[in-house]
């Protein structure tokens, strides 16, 4: 009797049967395996994606050069699970989409801007050229439709006007507009006035939007008046309000000098992108810019930040003054 009989132990004896030529794997260490020879022999293929399951075929894992391919043939090592599991490690939210899009060769993208960077990092991930052109011309579609809109702060206080003003890279364009803040009764036609510089304001802020940044002031002292902005200093203000002195009372006019704030517009684009420092910048500021007054009267304010050569334009409408508050039948005098 041997050793491992007198002891109790069975040993079994060598199996002397051939081996299966094509053996199935075991789990020898543990539930889930990794396989490099491909799937090449079957027709359907289980997937499991992050948890989320789908049952496909190879047929249609191979229909583009892309990762899902190569697993299929083998030229990727693969994890599959004790039950037949071919395991993903990626999240399973768009995968039903790129499926989709292998069965299909095309597909409706979402809509929001963050679900379609997310299918554009998962179509990159499974190499699906097809689906990746498809997400960044949707996305090239998309900022050119938003380009066409731009958001107008409005200021709430000095102190954030002050700070806005500072911080920004770009000129500013600010339209000061407050239609109460008058004790005086306006003309007839200053309600249409007001509302052309208002129109104005939203024809020049998508012109130039991404170029000049545009603020809505409705707490300050003035009506309506425009200022203009570089390099954090006001350059020039033009101001669209004036007093009309008539018989026995006095009227408020608003303006609508258009040609004037375009220029204006048109001359604080020299500080965009810091060109005011460059090559004939400060020579074209020094000599007061390129337009003349024009409509209404400019005058120079010194002491501005930079020095007193910088100076800001102000224009203000010539006052109409159409009688004088002496006696009646006395001669009509005119003032600036």
């Amino acid at each position: 009797m041997s050793a491992e009989a007198s002891s109790g132990r069975v040993v079994s004896e060598p199996s002397l049967a051939p081996p299966s030529p094509n053996p199935s794997p075991s789990p020898s260490h543990g539930p889930e395996q990794k396989i490099g020879g491909g799937l090449a022999g079957s027709k359907y293929v289980k997937l499991n994606v992050g948890g989320s399951l789908h049952y496909t075929t190879v047929q249609t894992l191979s229909k583009e050069d892309n990762l899902l391919r190569s697993v299929c043939d083998g030229s990727t090592e693969v994890t599959i699970d004790s039950e037949g599991w071919v395991v993903l490690d990626r999240c399973g939210r768009h995968f039903p989409l790129v499926l989709n899009f292998l069965r299909d060769g095309t597909v409706p993208l979402p809509e929001t801007q963050r679900e379609l960077e997310e299918v554009l990092k998962e179509a990159q991930y499974y190499r699906l050229q097809g689906l990746i052109q498809h997400c960044l011309s949707t996305l090239q579609k998309r900022s050119e439709v938003y380009e066409g809109g731009c958001h107008i702060p409005m200021i709430t206080s000095a102190k954030e006007e002050q700070r806005m003003i500072a911080t920004c890279r770009k000129p500013v364009v600010k339209l000061q507009n407050n239609r109460g803040n008058n004790k005086y009764s306006y003309t007839s036609n200053s309600d249409d006035n007001l509302l052309k510089n208002i129109e104005l304001f939203d024809k020049l802020g998508l012109r130039f939007n991404g170029r000049v940044l545009f603020i809505k002031d409705v707490l300050g002292d003035e009506i309506c008046c425009w200022s203009f902005y570089g390099d954090g200093r006001k350059i020039a203000e033009v101001c669209c309000t004036s007093i009309v002195y008539a018989t026995e009372k006095k009227q408020t006019k608003v303006e609508f000098p258009e040609a004037r704030i375009f220029e204006e517009t048109l001359n604080i684009l020299i500080y965009e992108n810091g060109r005011s420092s460059g090559h004939g910048g400060m020579a074209l500021l020094e000599s007061g810019g390129v337009s003349s007054p024009g409509v209404g009267q400019s005058e120079e304010d010194g002491g501005g930040v930079g020095g007193g050569d910088r100076r800001v334009r102000r224009i203000h409408v010539r006052r109409h003054i159409m009688h004088d508050e002496r006696g009646h039948g006395q001669q009509t005098v005119y003032k600036d």
